[in-house]
């Protein structure tokens, strides 16, 4: 694998009893991008991010993350070496504070067990120290510092959608994997969260895999861009090539031109 691909795909072939939900896909994501994927619905895009994920595990094929074969493992070992994830309904502890949502987003980065729990003073408050100084950085970044103590359950839907992207910023990831991360937004919303997006690859340097089916945002934003339609990979490049391909336009609209919504 290139040193400059953080994410391989090979050939995954991804079976439900006898119906193929992904067939033979392959697919890199360059190291600083943020990578479109998109498709008509149904076309397996979320099935890519579950393969990904470790929600999913492949019938055939391999993944590979930063040189590393991770086909086989679970998804807290994945998220250790540096994956986090989104999902297009809201993941969050619905009863509890905002900040201790981003608190719980750290645990995997706890380096303190029961026996130095027990010392708390001499390590692990030093442990919670840190871990609250990259949620407070966090809480600043994603403009939330007026709800911070708010119950996550009260807070309107954008507003939840915004946590649960700092939960995964939490993690600290190096891929950051975004399933419809604009479904049920607002138009102010919608731009907050672009803007967000943005800036987490280009002043956080985190790589971005994003499904979405604003095709307006997936052209203005993304590097490179990977198109599924029936659980096959139908077209993959920059937005400019992929807009004006014949295979998308049919799968999309069945005709000879392409809108963006």
């Amino acid at each position: 694998m290139d040193t400059s691909t953080i994410l391989e795909i090979r050939d995954v072939l991804l079976l439900f009893g006898k119906s193929i939900a992904l067939n033979k896909v392959s697919l890199q994501i360059t190291k600083g991008h943020i990578h479109g994927l998109i498709g008509p619905n149904g076309a397996g895009k979320t099935s890519v991010l579950n393969c990904v994920s470790g929600i999913y595990h492949p019938s055939k094929g391999h993944i590979l993350f930063k040189g590393r074969e991770i086909t086989d493992l679970k998804p807290y070992a994945r998220q250790k070496l540096g994956l986090g994830r989104t999902f297009q309904n809201v993941e969050i502890f619905t009863g509890m504070t905002v900040l201790d949502c981003l608190m719980f987003g750290r645990h995997l980065h706890s380096k303190y067990n029961i026996l130095a729990a027990g010392f708390y003073k001499v390590w692990a408050e030093r442990e919670e120290v840190r871990n609250r100084r990259v949620v407070e950085e966090i809480v600043d970044f994603l403009e939330i510092e007026n709800i911070r103590d708010a119950i996550a359950r009260s807070l309107p839907y954008g507003l939840q959608k915004r946590v649960s992207l700092g939960i995964a910023l939490a993690l600290e990831p190096e891929l950051l994997l975004l399933d419809e991360p604009m479904a049920g937004l607002n138009l102010e919303e919608r731009e907050d969260m672009v803007r967000f997006i943005v800036d987490i690859n280009e002043e956080k340097g985190i790589t971005v895999l994003i499904v979405e089916h604003d095709m307006g945002v997936v052209m203005d934003i993304s590097h490179d861009i990977t198109v599924l339609n029936f659980g096959n990979k139908i077209c993959e490049g920059k937005p400019e090539v992929v807009q004006s391909d014949p295979a998308v336009i049919k799968a999309y609209l069945g005709g000879d031109s392409f809108t963006q919504n």
